[in-house]
């Protein structure tokens, strides 16, 4: 549990970092996490494929993302609690403990949507569970958390509110470069998210890269 719980408190302090882009009171302002983890559901199963009438093949990397960013907004939803990243890691790190599911993925991604709609609270439980549907283990979740979370605030940084921010770089886009850049580093590192910085701003065009 020890290695998890650091890493959870890693990602709490990340999600709260990056909230505070959006705004700097931001677990004040009432915003409602809950109606984002249920659409990002409805997005999951469409990626996954539910229609009997055509043919559908499951686009996994993107159900992958779409974990991702639930639980974004499920980090958010335990942010706003008030308690320590210690008390919530340590409850969240429970939940990741005891999985629940369905026998199909699909009815799973309801689960979650249905439990989220019921009482609008977060639910890793669940989460742990379609992780298990797609043999995602916690060390590959939290690469693509860090990741994710660390390009957003790369972004921010290099103009992408004002729109100057380059997406595309040397004809690949930006999160292709991500996914090389995790593949090299150790997620194990206490430099983790420093390292993926340093590595983005390395592969950023040098004419993109701000003055001074």
């Amino acid at each position: 549990m020890t290695n998890i719980q650091t890493k959870l408190e890693t990602m709490l302090t990340l999600q709260n970092e990056m909230n505070r882009w959006v705004h700097e009171d931001w677990n004040s302002q009432g915003f409602e996490w809950y109606r984002a983890v249920w659409v990002e559901a409805s997005e999951m199963l469409e990626h996954y494929g539910w229609k009997w009438w055509k043919h559908q093949q499951p686009d996994l990397a993107q159900v992958k993302l779409e974990v991702i960013d639930i639980v974004h907004f499920c980090l958010s939803m335990q942010l706003e609690t008030g308690k320590s990243l210690s008390e919530i890691a340590t409850a969240i790190g429970n939940e990741f403990n005891a999985p629940r599911q369905t026998d199909d993925i699909r009815t799973t991604i309801e689960l979650l949507a249905v439990e989220t709609l019921k009482d609008q609270q977060a639910h890793f439980s669940i989460i742990a569970g379609l992780m298990h549907h797609l043999q995602m283990d916690f060390d590959e979740l939290y690469k693509k958390y860090v990741g994710k979370n660390v390009l957003n605030i790369f972004r921010q940084d290099h103009g992408y509110k004002q729109g100057s921010y380059i997406k595309v770089w040397n004809g690949r886009e930006d999160n292709e470069y991500l996914e090389d850049i995790l593949g090299e580093l150790d997620i194990d590192s206490d430099n983790f998210r420093d390292d993926i910085y340093t590595s983005l701003s390395r592969a950023y065009p040098a004419s993109s890269q701000p003055a001074g």
